[in-house]
């Protein structure tokens, strides 16, 4: 297992979170800036397997299962971007409570930043992989058929259909193949991340939790451009140029938002940059961290 640090469990609002940890090296503590690393959906800490060690080097590493996912709880309640955010303002406080920097992937990323934007006082630099706009999606769909769009995707988010679906998707081989989208190179596509993906769906209430998250999803409607806007820290954007999972038609876009974002589109790669290419993706971040900008 290439992943490194501790691995604890916080009690968050009545809810078990577990998160890990690796110290900085003790020659960088003077100068340590601790990161909370923030994964994407269905994911959990443990992909940020090739990431830790090397972040580690130069800064005290924390990663969190967000609650729903990974070892953390699986909470039948209101899912949302707004809940996840207090979750993580509320870690940082807990544990951390200095500036700090912020990485996430996919609807991690989306946490991240709406977290800082909400408390500015928590980061010193952002890094967004893959960061999602929900929001644009109901702008996308014409005001007349909204509620025809709303009307099916809540007869897709019927309990039975999810726990029926759920029971089949979470099989080993169907996950795998699901993998293989989200990733251009299938090089780190191994039995060792298929685990981390599929173990905790096995786990109790894993499908209650699917369930209770599917009512809220269409309800993710925090708007990235705002968000953006309210952000005066630096930002690096990374996205893999043949990302299938959400494209990077925006991009450009949303980094000629703010003067503080660096966008950076990378070569044949997709969705989980990080693990995909994590030694392009750590000496890029490493780079961005230690910048003086």
């Amino acid at each position: 297992m290439i992943y490194s640090g501790n691995e604890r469990d916080w009690m968050w609002r009545g809810w078990h979170i577990h998160y890990s940890f690796a110290r900085v090296a003790s020659e960088n503590q003077s100068r340590d800036i601790p990161i909370i690393l923030l994964h994407g959906f269905g994911a959990s800490l443990g992909h940020w397997r090739h990431n830790t060690s090397v972040l580690s080097q130069y800064h005290t590493v924390y990663a969190l299962d967000l609650l729903g996912f990974g070892s953390s709880k699986k909470a039948y309640t209101n899912y949302g971007i707004e809940l996840w955010t207090e979750l993580v303002a509320d870690f940082w406080h807990t544990f951390i409570n200095q500036p700090c920097i912020i990485i996430g992937n996919s609807i991690g990323s989306l946490i991240a930043l709406n977290t800082v934007a909400q408390n500015p006082h928590i980061a010193t630099k952002l890094v967004m992989v893959s960061l999602p706009d929900v929001s644009s999606r109901q702008k996308m769909i014409p005001s007349a058929l909204q509620p025809l769009v709303k009307t099916l995707e809540n007869l897709v988010a019927s309990p039975l259909l999810i726990r029926l679906l759920f029971y089949v998707v979470r099989q080993p081989n169907i996950i795998r193949r699901s993998l293989k989208v989200a990733y251009i190179d299938h090089t780190n596509v191994d039995d060792e991340l298929v685990n981390f993906i599929s173990s905790p769906t096995f786990d109790r209430g894993s499908a209650r939790a699917l369930i209770a998250l599917s009512k809220t999803m269409g309800d993710f409607s925090t708007s990235v451009e705002e968000l953006l806007k309210r952000v005066d820290i630096p930002m690096l954007l990374l996205w893999g140029k043949l990302d299938r999972l959400i494209p990077p038609i925006q991009a450009e876009k949303l980094a000629q938002i703010n003067p503080n974002i660096e966008l950076q589109l990378l070569d044949n790669l997709g969705h989980c940059i990080h693990d995909e290419s994590p030694e392009l993706f750590n000496n890029i971040v490493l780079n961005f961290l230690s910048s003086k900008r």
